[in-house]
């Protein structure tokens, strides 16, 4: 299946539902709520699907498990939102490189003994059961009449994506592989990253094709470089994609969150015209709100350790994030992802709390 022949779906982005409110600008006085990793490990209807699919990955390229685990938190929660259940290192594995998940390791990839070459039918036809799950999901938000629930699309951003193909893990955090790699070979890091990013574009279309109303690009490891090197690697490629996409469906929102950018926040909004910017558990709520959110509305910010804690911790938490967000267009998210051990009951504890306005 290539995904030149995926018959193109509507992509009806006028701002009906609350989440594509929020992106288009409007302020409500209840923001939009959903949660990075918000299909997951916390959930026993997560685990209990883990069994009978055998791995994560199973998971992945399965639609029909894929649609299940999207769609689990939703039923459970309700969430303004829903994400593609998926992961960033798909498009290495696209590619050909041998991608791995170990259980208390993450995830293990084979050495990188060459740039890979762009081959269109090759990675598409791995990624094609991604794009049919995506299908499934629209498909099934609608027949389980959660109408007003928005479906997210989403793909690694090219550095984060990179730092992986190149050390192998994100075990070190410090990616000294990728790193030095940039500084030294620079012609090759940036013929990775080119491929990463014509790679990711075409993949992200066709998931929008295909009925993601929005997407977000994540730069998980964006943070571990100074700033120059960030320009170079996180800006200036987030600004192609982001380009190209808007060119392709204009009206359709791209979330970026380069976590860890801390004051490179504005620079990079401002450079790569993302619609939205997600925030980091470590965003200076002040900060978001002054500098930030006159740009673009902005998505986060809660840790997820409160979250994890829940009671009186979470409330005091959730607070300051409403009270100095919500006065502008804002969607409530962690400023990372959920954590396994995280007990349903706070995650519920989470939604009435910003449902209520936590008054």
């Amino acid at each position: 299946m290539k995904w030149s022949r995926v018959p193109p779906m509507s992509t009806n982005t006028a701002p009906e539902k609350p989440f594509l409110k929020a992106l288009a600008g409007e302020t409500q006085a209840v923001p939009p709520l959903w949660m990075m990793r918000q299909a997951g490990r916390y959930l026993p209807e997560y685990r209990e699907l883990r069994k009978n699919a055998g791995s994560f990955q199973a998971m992945v390229y399965s639609p029909a498990f894929a649609t299940e685990v999207t769609l689990q938190p939703i039923r459970r929660f309700g969430f303004d939102a829903a994400i593609l259940f998926s992961d960033i290192l798909v498009i290495p594995e696209a590619l050909g490189q041998e991608v791995r998940f170990e259980d208390g390791h993450g995830p293990r990839l084979s050495p990188l003994e060459k740039i890979p070459e762009i081959d269109p039918t090759k990675w598409s036809e791995k990624l094609a059961p991604i794009i049919e799950a995506v299908k499934f999901i629209r498909a099934g938000l609608t027949r389980e009449n959660f109408h007003q629930t928005a479906l997210i699309g989403f793909a690694g951003s090219p550095f984060t994506v990179a730092c992986y193909m190149v050390d192998g893990s994100g075990a070190s955090k410090d990616f000294p592989k990728t790193r030095t790699m940039a500084y030294t070979q620079p012609e090759e890091f940036t013929r990775l990253i080119d491929t990463l990013v014509a790679t990711t574009t075409a993949y992200l279309s066709t998931q929008i094709q295909s009925g993601a109303e929005a997407v977000q690009l994540f730069d998980s490891w964006a943070g571990v470089l100074p700033p120059a090197e960030f320009r170079r690697w996180v800006i200036e490629p987030t600004k192609r994609i982001v380009t190209m996409l808007k060119a392709s469906h204009p009206g359709v929102p791209i979330i970026g969150f380069p976590r860890g950018a801390g004051l490179m926040a504005e620079e990079y909004i401002r450079v790569t015209g993302v619609t939205a910017v997600g925030l980091d558990t470590s965003t200076d709520l002040t900060y978001a709100s002054t500098v930030l959110q006159p740009l673009c509305p902005v998505q986060g910010c809660l840790d997820p350790f409160a979250l994890m804690a829940g009671g009186k911790a979470l409330e005091d938490a959730v607070r300051p994030i409403l009270s100095q967000l919500r006065a502008k267009p804002f969607i409530f998210n962690l400023g990372h992802g959920i954590h396994k051990d995280t007990p349903p009951e706070h995650v519920k504890q989470l939604v009435d709390l910003v449902r209520s306005g936590a008054q």
